[in-house]
């Protein structure tokens, strides 16, 4: 059997049978081997750069000294390590009464440092605080530090000179331009200096009773992905650790649960790229579908005469699944080679925007890309080989075609299956395949239930039109009211899919933008005192800043909830028991930040008498706070006791100030209060800083600008392979497009021979078939665009977690998208028709 199918197979390829549908699948399976390589290159390389932004694969935070088994276990896997011990202590120049000094935040740190990531350093101040210099994997030389550049404008030094740091003198030999591991909670933070760990013992700055943070950076080798798991399973094994031991005071920080800024963005960016595989492996399946119900039909002559020479259905079924396992190894195979070179040709094409080398891809993609054609063969070729199986011996004299039988119906459910599951397969997220395999189901049955009463509205019309082209266009789609189904259904599913990534991706974009401006506060001051707040936003203002809004930063403990005291005990999730432990930045204010957004609640009405408190929905959700709890603070020796009424959505990835808690202002007056503000400042008033710390060496100035290009670094690395991914996937949408439209080709030749012969002119056959294809597109359009915007509302709404904008111009765009498509398709397969005498189309029928 395996011969006569293979003696089939090169049969069915010399008279071209074979080739429209072993096209569609390799252009299918192209399509996802393209976005799947480039993903799994862009994901590996946006972790690598990420993983930056914490300076290793894992990080133990401790507050005292890391335990030595658990430093003995990490190099027992090969790991790499680093030590970094940092604390808040004074920096001073000169001597006697010449001396300054300002409160500045000391990181000693070890060889090696950081692991992720690179330091960049300058002895330049302006390209310093520019954010540019000498990438260095070297740490300070011994008795040398590394300062940020705003502490020279501080103590009024500069590069060359001595700072005194505790006992020792050292020489400061560079500025930081950049550091990777600046942190999340950079807020606590005071300007840097950083100096080797073997010098700082020389300080005696380290003393019983000292507030330190140790920290032991772990990493992977350098390049291997086997590294990167082994760093995460040993972050894993000592989170097992510190759980079963009740170990305080240790956190392990990972990508994961550090740089809340960052989470946002990796997991939009990691959802919508889901998305584009999805929308892929959705063209790939109607591509498919399509080709295959084409092979079966112009089979199926043949059929019944393999039949009337004694093959049984088995053997039917046999030489046809043979024939198709050959094709759909071929198409996968070939997919998943024209894939690996075009994700090639995408790097050559943004290797000036990506900016890095991405890692190599792994051999995933290709085996993913050779099941997914052998998926989608299987799924979508069993029903026409099922009808194959039962072809009549008759069908050699009688043209009639049995209506599917209910096995062979029961086939399409089996399809669906395996569609479903390749959806889940391919996006990696359960929640984003359900969301999907879920609105593409009720839109097929919604696309077949409109397009049947359309052209149930269409048929009283023939007898309303005497234009001969008209009538012979309402004709054609009566009479093939399964294929005119087939046809709009397949093309409003293909529409839809680029509508929606076109919709979906236009709202991402602006959302991502609106999040992380250009324009986004690149500085921070802090413990600003009431009498200087007006002149800091006078010389602000006049230094071009133009949005400087200040609050009031209040630092309180929490002492308990509802009444009961919160102790070491009250939290067993070691991040809730850091969180309750900790002082809180509560703030006080009459209206709400318009980056929040109440989720739940209502904003207090600032009645006095009443405190009410609005609190962060992550933290709520981490110390389980509820609605209508009771907390209480203390607030430098004076309770204050406030109930919470609502819950705020905050938009971590603005980089403006953010406050867990903020109690109405009625219940604050008489609390003590410091202001802070976030701003953008020009580089050209870089100086300002300088000034502002040297008149007011009080104020705690932080510069998050290196944290602000990380993000928006990654943030365009994202991008770039967005707008890629969607010209991709509106190419390969187009042949799918096309592969619909060509499904009813030889039922239309044949129509059209007949209808010339009948004495038809060109011109009407070329009029009628232009009229049914608008009419064919122009429906499947308007069904594209009304689903597209209902899904694009649900995937901004409940998956990505971004505002939705309603776009009117999707209606215009499918209409006009349907109607050029249909077209484009329709005079692809006219042209030919109308070339060749009717009589050799009709003998060749």
């Amino acid at each position: 059997m395996f011969a006569l199918a293979l003696k089939m197979t090169l049969r069915d390829w010399r008279a071209g049978q074979l080739r429209f549908l072993l096209m569609a699948l390799t252009v299918a399976v192209a399509a996802l081997s393209a976005t799947g390589f480039f993903i799994d290159r862009l994901r590996a390389g946006l972790d690598r750069d990420a993983r930056q932004l914490i300076g290793a694969d894992v990080v133990i935070n401790a507050d005292l000294p890391v335990n030595p088994a658990w430093r003995a276990e990490a190099q027992r896997r090969g790991l790499v390590l680093a030590d970094v011990v940092s604390f808040v202590s004074m920096a001073q120049v000169g001597e006697g009464e010449q001396s300054r000094s300002v409160l500045a935040a000391l990181k000693a740190v070890g060889a090696g440092y950081p692991l992720r990531g690179h330091l960049r350093t300058s002895t330049d101040l302006l390209a310093a605080q520019q954010g540019q210099g000498e990438t260095t994997q070297d740490v300070p030389a011994a008795g040398t530090v590394w300062l940020d550049p705003a502490l020279l404008g501080s103590l009024s030094t500069r590069v060359g000179e001595q700072l005194k740091l505790g006992d020792r003198s050292f020489t400061i030999t560079r500025l930081i331009a950049a550091e990777p591991d600046r942190g999340a909670n950079f807020m606590a933070f005071a300007p840097r200096v950083l100096l080797a760990l073997d010098d700082l013992p020389a300080t005696n700055l380290i003393q019983p009773g000292s507030r330190v943070t140790y920290r032991l950076l772990v990493a992977g080798a350098a390049g291997q992905k086997a590294g990167t798991q082994a760093a995460g399973l040993f972050g894993e094994w000592l989170e097992q650790q510190i759980s079963a031991n009740n170990i305080k005071g240790v956190r392990i920080e990972t990508l994961a649960s550090g740089r809340g800024e960052m989470r946002a963005t990796l997991e939009r960016a990691d959802h919508f790229l889901s998305l584009v595989g999805l929308l892929s492996a959705l063209l790939a399946a109607v591509a498919v579908a399509m080709a295959a119900r084409r092979f079966m039909q112009r089979h199926l002559d043949a059929c019944a005469m393999l039949r009337c020479l004694g093959l049984t259905q088995n053997q039917v079924t046999a030489m046809y699944l043979i024939e198709f396992l050959l094709v759909g190894l071929a198409g996968s195979l070939a997919g998943v080679l024209i894939g690996y070179g075009a994700h090639h040709v995408l790097l050559q094409a943004l290797a000036t925007l990506v900016g890095n080398e991405l890692p190599p891809p792994s051999l995933y993609p290709a085996l993913q890309g050779l099941g997914t054609g052998v998926l989608l063969l299987a799924a979508f070729a069993l029903p026409p080989i099922l009808q194959l199986r039962k072809v009549p011996h008759n069908r050699v004299i009688r043209r009639e075609q049995e209506p599917p039988r209910v096995a062979a119906l029961a086939t399409y459910g089996l399809g669906l299956a395996g569609f479903c599951a390749l959806l889940f397969w391919q996006a990696g997220d359960a929640q984003l395949a359900l969301y999907t395999a879920l609105g593409f189901a009720a839109a097929f049955g919604l696309f077949a239930l409109v397009g049947w009463l359309g052209l149930a509205a269409l048929k009283p019309l023939r007898g309303l039109i005497d234009h001969q082209s008209w009538r012979f266009a309402l004709t054609s789609l009566q009479r093939r009211p399964s294929a005119t189904l087939v046809q709009v259904v397949a093309l409003a599913l293909g529409l839809m899919a680029l509508l929606v990534l076109t919709v979906v991706r236009g709202d991402l974009m602006t959302a991502w933008r609106k999040a992380t401006p250009a324009d986004a506060p690149n500085r921070f001051i802090i413990n600003i005192q009431p009498e200087q707040s007006a002149d800091i936003a006078r010389r602000l203002q006049a230094a071009g800043v133009s949005y400087a809004p200040q609050y009031p930063m209040i630092r309180g403990r929490l002492t308990a909830v509802n009444g009961v005291a919160v102790t070491a005990d009250t939290y067993t999730d070691e991040r809730a028991r850091g969180l309750a432990d900790r002082e809180f930045n509560l703030s006080t204010m009459a209206q709400m930040q318009a980056e929040n957004k109440i989720v739940a609640g209502q904003w207090f009405a600032d009645r006095p008498g009443a405190p009410e408190a609005s609190v962060e929905e992550g933290i709520a959700k981490t110390l389980k706070w509820q609605l209508g709890d009771k907390l209480r603070f203390d607030i430098a020796g004076a309770p204050v006791e406030a109930t919470i009424t609502s819950l705020r959505k905050l938009e971590w990835g603005s980089m403006r100030v953010n406050f867990f808690v903020i109690i109405n202002p009625a219940a604050m007056t008489e609390v003590s209060q410091s202001w802070l503000t976030a701003f953008h400042l020009p580089l050209a008033q870089a100086g300002l800083m300088n000034a502002l710390t040297r008149d007011y060496p009080n104020l705690t100035i932080v510069d998050v600008g290196a944290i602000l290009q990380q993000v928006q670094q990654v943030l365009d690395q994202v991008i770039t392979a967005v707008e890629f991914l969607f010209i991709f996937t509106l190419a390969s949408g187009l042949l799918v497009l096309y592969a619909a439209l060509m499904g009813s080709q030889d039922e239309r030749t044949r129509e059209a021979a007949l209808l010339r012969a009948l004495g038809a002119t060109r011109a009407q056959l070329a009029q009628a078939q232009l009229i049914e294809f608008l009419l064919v597109g122009g429906l499947s359009g308007l069904l594209a665009a009304t689903a597209a915007a209902v899904m694009g509302w649900a995937l901004a709404t409940y998956q990505f977690k971004f505002a939705w904008s309603f776009t009117p111009s999707v209606w215009l765009i499918g209409l006009l998208a349907g109607g050029l498509c249909a077209m484009a398709g329709g005079w692809l397969g006219l042209r030919n028709v109308l070339r060749q005498p009717p009589l050799q189309t009709l003998r060749e029928a």
